[in-house]
């Protein structure tokens, strides 16, 4: 069986272009169902694999408009994806690159399940074609994808790449790029290879203190990725469209006056946009959220300073669905 997501087979399965295209189309950006596509290329009936995810549960937020999918992998390996369905009417989908995570940071729920393996790029785009057609059913259409779920996406560098590319490819999903994030806690030399090969795609460091100490403490990684490498990468990243630094807000852990002082100092110089993220507690968590007084202040102090800052209000909280909190039924 060949993968829909591999050109040089679809294009071996089927020598006539106009009709390919006409697949293409409806499976891709029309999301309609294969069986449906099909009636276009009878003679790829049961020579692809249209998909290895299964959904297992859905789980709708009663607050914000958050859909949490729990995604069964053809091995077992469980893993979820976050459909965003912002105020102002754009949508958005958070996708998972790993089953797992290695990066084990102190507030993040995913970490605590350890790694278990790296996500294909089908496994990736799977999740993204699944949210498409969700979404077509309700008359919307996914805008945004980021790489922000489960697992460290620059620890699985070969498929996102290769997921990365099909998304922007116009013969598949045909999203432009400033409509793709990837989010990262900090890998130096693979953020430097992101941003040569994804000039016009935007990065998002996980940063969360401008204190060496500090950062250790809420993340193993810091210790050999440390805040000094991870500025050498700065000249890099201001040739790109720009990158994010998410922020994640502690109470009396990072919320402090030298907090700021060495988030702004660290940060001086680049064109970084700031975002302030709020706490999402979950299972075993041991942190607490800094007030929406205290987050605003927080960022008045950082645009004085110069720095675009935004505060990214979570959605899904209420399903488990927020940032730091997929993984509660991940695994094997």
């Amino acid at each position: 069986m060949h993968s829909v997501y591999e050109m040089q087979s679809l294009e071996a399965l089927c020598r006539d272009s106009y009709r390919l295209k006409l697949f293409r189309n409806a499976f891709f950006k029309k999301a309609l169902p294969p069986e449906e596509c099909l009636e276009k290329v009878p003679e790829l009936a049961g020579k692809l694999n249209f998909q290895s995810l299964e959904i297992l549960e859905r789980h709708d937020s009663q607050r914000d408009g958050a859909t949490k999918l729990v995604l069964k992998c053809a091995d077992g390996a469980r893993i979820e994806a976050v459909i965003l369905r912002i105020a102002s009417g754009r949508t958005s989908l958070c996708i998972s690159s790993q089953v797992g995570c290695a990066a084990n940071c102190a507030f993040c729920a995913t970490g605590k399940l350890g790694f278990i393996r790296n996500l294909t790029a089908a496994e990736m785009l799977d999740q993204v074609l699944l949210a498409k057609r969700l979404l077509r059913e309700e008359g919307r259409i996914l805008r945004n994808v980021v790489v922000m779920g489960m697992g460290e996406p620059l620890r699985n560098e070969e498929n996102l790449f290769q997921c990365l590319e099909t998304l922007r490819d116009k013969r598949f999903f045909n999203l432009s790029d400033n409509h793709l994030m990837i989010s990262t806690v900090g890998i130096p030399d693979a953020m430097a290879r992101f941003a040569e090969r994804f000039p016009s795609i935007r990065l998002a460091l996980s940063l969360h203190s401008a204190r060496q100490e500090v950062r250790e403490k809420l993340m193993p990684v810091a210790k050999s990725k440390t805040l000094e490498k991870l500025k050498e990468v700065f000249p890099v990243l201001e040739k790109t469209a720009g990158f994010m630094v998410e922020y994640l807000m502690l109470k009396g852990v990072n919320d402090g006056p030298e907090d700021l002082a060495a988030l702004i100092d660290f940060l001086h110089g680049t064109k970084a946009h700031i975002n302030l993220i709020q706490f999402n507690a979950h299972p075993g968590a041991q942190f607490e959220p800094v007030s929406k007084e205290a987050r605003e202040e927080f960022g008045k102090a950082l645009r004085k300073a110069g720095f675009k800052t935004t505060l990214r209000y979570s959605l899904g909280d209420d399903i488990a669905a927020a940032c730091g909190q997929l993984a509660g039924k991940a695994g094997i």
